[in-house]
């Protein structure tokens, strides 16, 4: 299902939200400035490769020079690799960050969508810790927003489109079905993918980590008198 809009009206402007969006779009403006050997070097430097934090011991110093080590787990949230990687990862975020901000307050929306995604590629790691594919991405981060929207939100509608053959019917369904059904297509993905050896993909267990991060993060932050 690819989202469009959802019925959670905001009573402020989420200026935090927007921020995050044209950082992640300047950032991979500037990537497309670059040729492609050093687009692979800026993945490299900047992306997370678990083997390289776990372990730098088994590579060689000038292997480990390229990359920027346990600050990847930070920089890595703000790039993509692709046009798809991008518009999906904003969209949900445009779509569902505003609410969450509304509930917790700029600043603190701001704290809790890094923790999200360092939270989410510290799960990357634990799962994947001697991968040596670099991954990069917002979707982590995302996901925390998608845990908290969740928990806060369960009355909210999302209008949606679903896939059907060639036919893309709009349909609005309730935000807890719809966001369930995402996380379950993780975790079944994640269960999936453990005892592979990653070659590359989807960080699903990254996704399920910011989720569950979001879902609690937002329980121990949300003020105790929401706006209605």
């Amino acid at each position: 299902m690819i989202p469009i809009r959802d019925t959670q009206r905001s009573h402020r402007r989420p200026f935090v939200n927007w921020m995050l969006i044209l950082l992640n779009i300047l950032v991979f403006g500037f990537q497309l400035t670059l040729t492609e050997p050093q687009l692979q070097s800026f993945i490299v430097k900047w992306g997370i490769v678990p083997g390289v934090i776990t372990n730098p011991g088994r590579f060689a110093p000038g292997v480990v020079v390229q990359t920027s080590g346990a600050l990847a787990i930070f920089t890595s949230l703000f790039i993509h690799v692709g046009w798809v990687h991008l518009i999906g990862n904003m969209l949900y975020l445009f779509i569902f960050g505003d609410n969450v901000e509304d509930l917790l307050g700029h600043g603190r929306y701001l704290v809790f969508y890094l923790a999200c995604g360092v939270a989410s590629s510290i799960a990357h790691i634990l799962f994947n810790p001697a991968s040596v594919v670099p991954t990069v991405g917002a979707s982590g981060a995302v996901a925390g927003v998608l845990g908290a929207y969740f928990v806060n939100f369960p009355r909210s509608r999302v209008l949606a489109l679903i896939p059907v053959g060639v036919f893309l019917p709009v349909v609005e369904v309730p935000s807890i079905v719809f966001l369930f059904l995402w996380f379950f297509t993780n975790l079944l993905s994640g269960v999936a993918s453990l005892g592979v050896q990653a070659q590359g993909g989807v960080a699903w267990w990254a996704h399920i980590g910011g989720f569950v991060v979001g879902i609690v993060l937002s329980v121990i932050w949300r003020p105790r008198h929401r706006l209605s």
